[in-house]
Parts: C-alpha cells; structure tokens; sequence
C-alpha cells in the first residue's frame, strides 16, 4: 500500500507549478461579446459562423439578440439551432426597420 501512496504522490504536480502553467483568459470588453460568447455556446454555433454571431450582437440591441435566441430554443426542438436563429434575427430586423412602407 505504500507503494501505491508513493506513485499517486509522485503522480501530482505541485501547486506553484501548475499556476505557472494556468493559461490567462481574458474576459470580454463589452456587454455584446459576452452575450454573443453565450449564444455561440447555446446553439453549438460553427467556426465559420461565429463572427456573424458578434457582428449581430453588435448590431442589434441586447433585447432582439435574446428575444430571437428565446425563440429559438422554443421553436426549433431539433435540428441545426443556429440555422433557425440566423432566420428568426434576420426576421427582426425586418419587422423593426423605420424604413419600411
């Protein structure tokens, strides 16, 4: 048994070394880049789509961002998720252009 204690032992790094190692993250600048961050993670959203996430969170105000991912969650039970929400955001943007006849 004490063989075993030895080897788990010498199994662990110390703690001075393994906060050398800790990699830094830095946390997001502004209010948009955490939200975008949290849908890219919600909708499992691809690497070639995840700055359109950023640009939209950018874009659009906060409320339509977390109203068109609502929407997605209830109304896309299987599938590609992010798909929906491209659809569903893009659909808001319609609805609330001052532009519009």
């Amino acid at each position: 048994m004490s063989e075993d204690n030895k080897k788990s032992n010498s199994d662990f790094e110390s703690f001075s070394s393994i906060m050398k190692h800790k990699k830094q993250v830095k946390p997001p600048a502004y209010q948009w880049q955490e939200l975008a961050l949290q849908i890219i993670n919600d909708l499992s959203i691809p690497n070639f789509k995840r700055s359109s996430v950023f640009r939209i969170c950018k874009i659009y105000s906060e409320k339509q961002v977390r109203q068109a991912l609502i929407d997605t969650k209830e109304l896309c039970p299987s599938g590609p998720k992010w798909k929906y929400f491209f659809k569903v955001i893009s659909n808001q943007g319609k609805d609330n252009n001052p532009d519009k006849n």
